[in-house]
């Protein structure tokens, strides 16, 4: 594996989630040396100019499915051409999702995505997914917090008949969380609902793409998001809601958090920007390739959803980057209930949400820090280490052009799927250089990226916080009412 060179960035703007800054970087080896004015270069150091550019953190997407086996196919994006597209867009580290099958043993399931990670040009980290419940997963759980840096456990309430949670698993799975001190991440659509509505949408002949939203309409995410909120409400356990969509979900997160309790939400920025309206579009195959859960919502949603992201509601910001191209989308060409979910976007996050949050004053250079990296590392502990630039932290840095324009378009991009969701979209604003630990990984037009450069990142738990947590819960109790019991009749 080659060694990192030693680089300094000099005359930019260093913006943090709090402030922005007139200062230098410098990066030795893999971490970030100093971060001030007037910085001088070692002998040999590689020098930037970053005059009129912004120097900030590398991405982070919390949501992520490369290589994923689902639907009957698996997806089109592996690890290595997926951080590298996720690099070329500013993105230096993923949390990807390991899903067990049904009595699938977790840590089994976990070494499985392990291994096809080690590929990786990029950094990782894995969620694990719950999709069953027995003494073993209980134990797995344990080990995977203490041992494997796993720090939070996902639970899909959707997709019924395959990985969905009943409310038994959501409570297991929740209090087992609590005494390790992991996360509790929800998929949150009531899947009894969406399995019913399918079979009736589907009955009454819409079979195409179109079908799909009208089968998941806000109120099933709404009534499933609230559902999680409460279960994790009684056991204490704080909780990260995935891909929220609508108005409901959102409301939901937002009543909790105004009453205290600890919920976070994350966005997907394809449900900041595109509408309902690509479901009916005549093509099958353009309409096909937006079919993922939740599905796009209207306008009024989108404009709720940015209202969320700028109130601190919403705090992180994410793709569910899961790519089938369109031979794998066409197996529900008689039936969208067979379409494969998932859309891709990992390489387009960044800049849209530069494009339609900092250009339009939605967001300042700050929040789009925040709400693309620094959120994200703190949520799920490894601030200090990812989402900053300070001495000691990991060199992951990108050099944001405000001024660089792209058309986005599958001809160009670097994912691994024949189409862009966002075909023909102009944006402005976009990296001009991006290196992952300290190495050059985009220089703004060709792609550097090593494969199996990437490592995983341990996630550690957080025990004193949730004991906090539990003592405040049983400290609400009441004392056991003291009785005289009566003599027992028969």
């Amino acid at each position: 594996m080659s060694q990192a060179q030693s680089t300094l960035i000099r005359g930019g703007t260093v913006v943090s989630a709090e402030r922005e800054t007139r200062a230098d970087v410098l990066i030795t080896g893999e971490t970030i040396a100093a971060v001030g004015p007037d910085l001088d270069a070692a002998a040999g150091a590689r020098v930037v100019d970053a005059g009129g550019a912004y120097v900030i953190p590398g991405g982070i997407d919390p949501h992520t499915h490369m290589e994923l086996p689902f639907m009957g196919t698996v997806a089109s994006e592996d690890f290595f051409s997926g951080t590298s597209a996720a690099a070329a867009g500013g993105t230096t580290t993923i949390i990807d999702f390991v899903i067990p099958d049904p009595k699938e043993r977790i840590l089994d399931a976990y070494r499985k995505w392990r291994g096809w990670a080690e590929k990786a040009a990029a950094d990782y980290s894995f969620h694990v997914a719950i999709t069953w419940w027995d003494e073993t997963v209980r134990a797995d759980m344990g080990e995977l917090a203490q041992k494997h840096g796993v720090n939070s456990f996902k639970h899909f309430m959707a997709y019924k008949n395959a990985i969905m949670c009943d409310d038994e698993v959501l409570v297991n799975s929740f209090t087992r969380a609590r005494e390790l001190g992991a996360l509790c991440t929800v998929h949150a659509e009531n899947g009894e609902l969406v399995f019913r509505l399918q079979k009736e949408i589907f009955e009454r002949g819409f079979t195409g793409p179109e079908g799909h939203p009208l089968s998941r309409p806000p109120e099933v995410e709404g009534e499933a998001a609230n559902r999680a909120i409460r279960i994790a409400e009684v056991l204490g356990v704080p909780l990260y809601v995935v891909h929220t969509s609508c108005i409901d979900a959102l409301e939901a997160i937002t009543r909790a958090r105004l009453e205290g309790q600890r919920v976070f939400g994350e966005v997907l920025a394809q449900h900041l920007v595109i509408d309902e309206s690509v479901y009916r579009n005549p093509d099958w195959n353009a309409a096909a390739h937006y079919v993922m859960s939740p599905p796009f919502r209207s306008k009024e949603h989108q404009a709720a959803l940015w209202r969320g992201l700028q109130s601190g509601m919403l705090q992180t910001t994410a793709t569910d980057h899961c790519c089938f191209c369109t031979p794998q989308k066409q197996a529900g060409l008689h039936d969208f209930r067979k379409i494969p979910n998932g859309t891709g976007g990992v390489e387009d996050r960044m800049t849209i949400l530069w494009h339609h949050g900092v250009r339009t004053g939605r967001l300042t250079p700050s929040e789009f820090v925040a709400v693309t990296s620094s959120n994200a590392a703190k949520i799920f502990n490894i601030f200090g280490r990812k989402g900053t630039l300070a001495p000691g932290a990991d060199a992951d840095v990108v050099v944001w052009d405000p001024n660089k324009a792209r058309t986005i378009s599958a001809r160009t991009h670097h994912q691994k799927i024949d189409v862009n969701i966002y075909e023909g979209m102009e944006t402005v604003g976009n990296p001009a250089m991006t290196f992952v630990r300290g190495k050059l990984a985009w220089d703004g037009r060709d792609l550097h990226t090593e494969r199996g450069f990437g490592r995983h990142i341990d996630r550690p738990c957080f025990s004193t916080f949730f004991d906090n947590q539990m003592v405040r819960n049983q400290q609400n109790l009441p004392q056991p009412v003291q009785r005289t019991l009566p003599t027992k009749q028969g």
